[in-house]
């Protein structure tokens, strides 16, 4: 906000000349943004006399020095005066970019965490959802009974009919492992935010940041236990019906959580790397091209994920485990076996896995070409080592996906291949920033 300083000259010599003492300027006015109004006693005047004080080019010009001093200008005027200087703007504290980004890697964990549950098959252990948290069985009598309520759902009666009690805790220790870190970041998202929102060490665009993250949160833990209701409901009929949570919950949720964390760790950044404030955001040239592709790989990342999420909830990754082609073909017979042809995209396997490709391999064609780019373009030495990153994941991703789909996916390549995602986009966030970064020239 600009300080106003208002200051009435009245005819008396010796008050004019106590306030002279008291207005003495002692430092340059040279390159501020400041304009200095004179207006007389019988009425306002037009000219503006901050040109001959503050331009270095007007100083020069009238050989006035550097240190310029306000007194011969009041006593030889009767005036008043308001002198409008800008401020630097107050900074967000760095205790609320820690808190950021710890919370954007407790929900990466909380993404690992998840994909293996899926992985391990233990989604569908729990079929009760409370707000604050099931509680944990502590005796026989308690985890019998949770097994008694599990035993009345699809996936024991079509699927794990012969599954025996002591793999039931285990599957169900893994979800409960997941839901609590999920409550975890819930706390740990709340209780802060209240406390920086009540202390004011949050600014207004901080503010609405940290109500979209709350939000997120809350939504993801909502989409949570949405997604694992519709592997509970009895829809499951026919023979070659296999009990699952419906993919499109499935991408939803995880789409939740790649934007929380995406939001998140850009905060941080916000806040730990800021951006200049005495500063204007300018149109460079050469770096039109870097920050066009680094947000198209950041969006091409984000996507390539959420069709994962389809291929991890149709088991896509068990149909034609060869590469580069599939099976015998580079497009498969039964690419578009189902009707409407729509439905392919979203509900047929062999498609879901071809689309995941096409996108994974254009990920890293547009990542690699970005690092070509980067070396001939005048990028901070931050910026070139978050471009050769990029590029160096997309392969390192692209390997860990082939990997996987030729081991018939293990949890282990499985679990690796979903956290790469989530540093694959983390990287491009990275990039972003830095990019907009060398856009903001000192004024």
């Amino acid at each position: 906000m600009p300080k106003i300083l208002f200051i009435s000259i009245p005819n008396s010599c010796t008050a004019m000349l106590n306030l002279s003492r008291l207005c003495r300027c002692k430092q340059s006015l040279s390159a501020v943004q400041s304009k200095l109004l004179v207006s007389s006693r019988n009425g306002f005047s037009n000219s503006i006399i901050s040109r001959q004080i503050i331009t270095t080019t007007k100083m020069h010009r009238y050989n006035i020095l550097g240190r310029f001093s306000l007194s011969s200008t009041i006593k030889s005027n009767s005036i008043i005066m308001r002198f409008c200087s800008s401020t630097p703007k107050p900074k967000t504290s760095r205790a609320v970019g820690y808190w950021l980004l710890g919370c954007s890697g407790m929900v990466f964990t909380a993404v690992v965490l998840g994909g293996v549950t899926r992985l391990t098959e233990s989604g569908l252990s729990m079929v009760t959802w409370r707000l604050l948290g099931e509680k944990m069985p502590t005796n026989e009598e308690e985890w019998q009974k949770e097994f008694e309520k599990y035993q009345q759902y699809p996936e024991f009666k079509y699927k794990n009919q012969n599954i025996t009690f002591s793999d039931f805790k285990w599957i169900w220790y893994m979800e409960f492992a997941h839901r609590t870190w999920g409550r975890a970041i819930g706390a740990a998202m709340f209780l802060p935010a209240a406390y920086f929102w009540y202390r004011g060490m949050l600014l207004p665009d901080m503010k609405i940041r940290v109500a979209v993250y709350c939000g997120l949160v809350a939504a993801q833990g909502l989409m949570g236990w949405y997604m694992v209701k519709s592997g509970l409901e009895d829809r499951f009929h026919g023979p070659s019906d296999v009990p699952r949570v419906s993919q499109y919950r499935l991408a939803a949720h995880l789409s939740l959580a790649f934007i929380l964390y995406a939001g998140l760790l850009g905060g941080a950044l916000r806040v730990l790397r800021p951006f200049p404030a005495a500063a204007t955001l300018q149109k460079i040239k050469e770096l039109k091209s870097i920050t066009g592709l680094a947000h198209a790989v950041k969006a091409m990342t984000f996507i390539t994920a959420v069709s994962g999420a389809f291929v991890a909830g149709l088991d896509a990754g068990l149909v034609y485990n060869s590469f580069p082609k599939m099976g015998d073909n580079w497009l498969p017979d039964d690419i578009l076996a189902f009707s409407p042809t729509i439905k392919n995209f979203t509900e047929n396997p062999t498609t879901v896995q071809f689309d995941h490709r096409v996108l994974g391999a254009s990920t890293l064609a547009a990542a690699s070409t970005l690092w070509l780019l980067s070396r001939r373009r005048p990028l901070s030495p931050g910026a070139r080592a978050a471009a050769r990153a990029l590029a160096a994941m997309a392969w390192m991703q692209a390997g860990l996906g082939v990997a996987t789909l030729l081991c018939y996916v293990p949890t282990a390549l499985a679990a690796s291949h979903q956290a790469g995602s989530l540093v694959l986009l983390s990287l491009a966030v990275w990039l972003t920033h830095e990019v907009k970064l060398l856009k903001y020239i000192p004024k």
